[in-house]
């Protein structure tokens, strides 16, 4: 039993004289090795820990024990900090003890030291007086009055849409109609926002202002408009980068961007000639902290390489023929010098190579046609066919046309149709969405060869864009995810998963990839939430599919993003955010940890005590009783969806029969009624799945009922339509209504808590876009939850994970993309950073030790 009552354990006073008397810059070993033991025998709840004894293969302790070991150890005064790193480092008392005591810390280093040059990153916010009820409560009514007002604009255009293309007479005159009318619509969409920015802020500079004021509620509306707009359409294309220019930013040729997240402040961006940002890359020029919305500059020179799955915070800056590699970040003020290849969270300098893709022949020209042909595309086929299915289905089709011309609302009939047309919406639409998903992209894929290079914006690369788009849908990967039918959906996808070792939970619900057919998993690999395969790799000119494999018995945390290049084999655990390595031996029988990685044990032997339910007649058994409880979820998940649909049916056909009284406020009323029945209908699927009852942490079998029921909780939980308040007080109304323990006037723009009911978050705290409060963990066939606490103030970087079991203090920080692990007690106003986190005094980003460590001193001339 572990020892949960005990905040730290006295020393004995002559104990710390002895060790303190040995020297203040060297330590005493010896002294350090007796404390460290007394510690740490308390933790595990033994009499004595030889000195010795291995953390994990003899003590059986787990990452959670030794950071509650690492929490008390920073309580005391006279031992020095420990982090999770020096405890998989030097993993026994005696080696921890040489290792910390053996001799002074350098000095490290501050940002604006590694950089030279470069721009200091703006000082963190101090203490700032939290705002007003009033101002918070005004802020978020104008936000309020501005979704309305915008809903019944837009119900205004639709409907003088609509009257002017009926007015048609003839099949042309139809069309022709459609095409102004929908091209029109949708370029009035897209220069909305650059308007309105353009008019409500004029030109960002770097500076900052508090939260829930004016100038917030300017920033927010442009804000809202830009990440709602069909910009989005356009990632990847020449077209968006002059969406950007057109918003601000100075983006210069040749330049390829494919992240969905499109910069905010896009003043503060300037990108050089042939740069490459790849996909899932988080750059807004901006950040929340302290109170304050803080905005900056983010500079990229020419022919520079931003890997996937990222984070750039603001003041950040990269050199001509810089690279940034994958599940990487840069804090504010770090900047990577020309020429020089970086990675790690925060970066450091590295030797590898993560370029690759050689040039290919793609002229201005042929970026100027691809845009060319691809909005024609839009204007004239796509859009003009989807207004006019949207028109001429209901009329054309008799069961769809009570929607068009619904019966009288009183009547029963009026329930029987929107019951029929939302049943067959839904099977429809499941039945061939899963037709047209495993036969079109696999035709599409025979024009694709793996290992040729191709150019950009041609014939191919259109092909590539439309399999990863199509072959992607969170619709089916979270109706067969954590359960049996996800390896044969995935295995229909085109995926190549070798011989199946069914678990029930191969997969979780959240899977993507850029090519399916060159997408491969070992036997008895299992993989949690978060996956993203990396089987293309792009130059400023040219692009290249490859197969990414991932090894048999292999376990992979979450978020983790697998490049085709990964070297890894059997047997490896690939902990949460851990940044694949793609250079040295192949690692085989250990577990990755951190970014950039380092090994760590692959299991413990805590986590052994399930595995006789892994095999024989006891798996079987409890692996069909899995099965049946997973399936009923998906009918669950399925009839939720259903029952959403209907609703959403009936105010679609109550709005039609209002509209001839009321007009367009009709269609506005509708809109406004869908997305309160969202919410609250979600809520109340999300409550009903766990009882009513708030969860309780837990550390079992995936074998066992309590874990399936989790599982249940996760797919009936449905919170995308959450995003749509980021940045306002409802946002945190909606959580406190899914369960969760959320302060005053917190500031979230965009944070994910997968499990609601384990989590209490204090007055004032700021969470950025990206981040994740995560109350569980799950290797192999073991899953561990447990509650996570926020103190008042707290403030998580753009992108920061944060894992179970953790308490962070009142006014600490967690800097961007990093990775706070399960366990871990970030004290009172103190600064953390990196992957895995641990305490960095005033912002200041160390240097990895060993061979990166020299080469980063000879780069700079330390």
């Amino acid at each position: 039993m572990l020892d949960e009552t005990a905040d730290a354990i006295a020393a004995d006073p002559a104990d710390i004289s002895a060790f303190q008397d040995d020297g203040a810059a060297a330590g005493s070993a010896a002294g350090a090795e007796r404390l460290l033991a007394e510690v740490l025998a308390g933790v595990v709840g033994v009499e004595q820990v030889p000195p010795r004894s291995h953390f994990f293969n003899d003590l059986g302790a787990d990452s959670l024990v030794m950071a509650r070991f690492c929490a008390r150890v920073r309580k005391r005064g006279d031992l020095p900090a420990v982090s999770m790193k020096d405890i998989y480092r030097y993993p026994t008392v005696r080696s921890l003890a040489v290792a910390l005591c053996g001799a002074a810390p350098a000095p490290v280093p501050s940002p604006s030291a590694l950089v030279g040059a470069s721009a200091p990153a703006r000082a963190p916010a101090g203490a700032r007086a939290p705002a007003g009820a009033g101002r918070y409560v005004v802020c978020g009514v104008l936000q309020a009055v501005f979704f309305l007002g915008y809903c019944l604009l837009a119900a205004f255009a639709a409907v003088a849409g609509y009257a002017w293309i009926c007015a048609g007479s003839g099949l042309f005159d139809l069309y022709l109609r459609s095409v102004l009318c929908a091209g029109g619509g949708f370029l009035g969409l897209c220069a909305f926002p650059v308007v309105a920015k353009w008019t409500l802020i004029g030109r960002w500079r770097a500076g900052e202002f508090p939260l829930w004021g004016g100038k917030y509620l300017r920033f927010w509306v442009v804000k809202t408009l830009i990440r709602t707009s069909p910009l989005r359409l356009f990632v990847g294309s020449p077209l968006y980068v002059l969406c950007l220019r057109a918003l601000g930013a100075r983006i210069g040729q040749g330049v390829t961007i494919l992240t969905r997240t499109i910069p905010v402040c896009a003043d503060l961006l300037t990108v050089g000639d042939g740069t490459v940002i790849r996909k899932d890359v988080l750059l807004s020029c901006y950040r929340a902290h302290g109170g304050l919305i803080q905005t900056g500059r983010v500079t990229l020179g020419s022919k520079v390489l931003v890997g996937e799955h990222t984070v750039l915070d603001i003041e950040t800056k990269m050199g001509d023929g810089a690279q940034l590699g994958h599940a990487s970040s840069l804090h504010g003020g770090q900047a990577v010098p020309a020429g020089e290849r970086w990675h790690g969270s925060p970066a450091q300098p590295t030797d590898v190579d993560y370029g690759g893709v050689g040039p290919a022949d793609c002229p201005t020209r042929k970026r100027a046609a691809y845009g060319v042909l691809q909005l024609l595309g839009l204007l004239v086929v796509w859009l003009p066919l989807a207004m006019g299915g949207v028109s001429a289905l209901p009329a054309g089709v008799p069961l769809l046309h009570p929607l068009v011309d619904p019966r009288p609302v009183a009547g029963p009939a009026f329930f029987v149709d929107a019951l029929i047309i939302s049943l067959t919406m839904l099977c429809g639409s499941t039945l061939a969405g899963l037709l047209v998903l495993g036969t079109v992209p696999r035709v599409l894929n025979r024009a694709i060869k793996p290992g040729r290079l191709y150019p950009l914006y041609g014939f191919h690369y259109g092909i590539q864009r439309v399999i990863a788009l199509m072959t992607n849908r969170k619709f089916f990967t979270t109706l067969f995810g954590d359960s049996s039918g996800i390896v044969h959906y995935l295995r229909y996808l085109g995926y190549d998963l070798s011989r199946i070792e069914q678990t029930g939970s191969n997969f979780g619900t959240e899977v993507q990839h850029d090519n399916p057919y060159l997408s491969s998993v070992g036997t008895g690999t299992m993989i949690a939430d978060g996956l993203s395969l990396m089987n293309a790799d792009f130059s400023s000119t040219s692009f290249r599919v490859s197969r990414a494999s991932i090894g048999p018995r292999n376990f992979l945390g979450n978020r983790v993003a697998y490049p085709s290049q990964g070297m890894t084999g059997d047997n490896c655990l690939l902990a949460t955010k851990v940044m694949v390595p793609t250079d040295g031996p192949v690692r085989e029988g250990v577990g990755l940890l951190g970014s950039p990685s380092f090994e760590i044990p692959r299991t413990v032997l805590r986590d052994n005590r399930f595995n006789p339910l892994q095999s024989g007649d006891e798996l079987r058994r409890r692996l069909a009783a899995k099965n049946r409880h997973n399936a009923a979820t998906a009918g669950l998940y399925l009839l939720a969806r259903w029952s959403h649909l209907f609703v959403i049916t009936l105010v679609t056909m109550g709005a039609a029969r209002l509209y001839p009284l009321l007009g367009a406020p009709a269609i506005a009323l509708a809109t406004v009624l869908t997305f309160t029945f969202t919410v609250v209908h979600f809520a109340l699927i999300e409550r009903a799945s766990t009882g009513f009852k708030a969860q309780q942490p837990l550390y079992c079998s995936i074998y066992e009922p309590c874990f399936w029921h989790h599982e249940r909780f996760w797919k009936m939980a449905s919170v995308d339509y959450i995003q749509v308040f980021n940045g306002t007080p409802f946002k945190n109304v909606i959580w406190r209504l899914l369960g969760a323990r959320i302060g005053k006037r917190v500031f979230d723009d965009g944070c994910f808590l997968p499990e609601r009911t384990l989590v209490t978050i204090g007055d004032d705290s700021t969470l950025n876009a990206g981040t994740v409060i995560q109350c569980h963990s799950q290797e192999d066939g073991a899953f561990k939850s447990d509650r996570s606490a926020l103190g008042s103030g707290c403030t998580l970087g753009v992108g920061a994970f944060v894992h179970y079991g953790v308490t962070i203090g009142d006014g600490a920080v967690l800097a961007p993309d990093s990775f706070l692990m399960k366990g871990e007690e970030i004290p009172p106003h103190a600064q953390w950073a990196g992957n895995p986190a641990h305490d960095m005094p005033g912002g200041e980003i160390p240097l990895e030790e060993g061979p990166q460590a020299d080469a980063a001193a000879r780069a700079h001339g330390t």
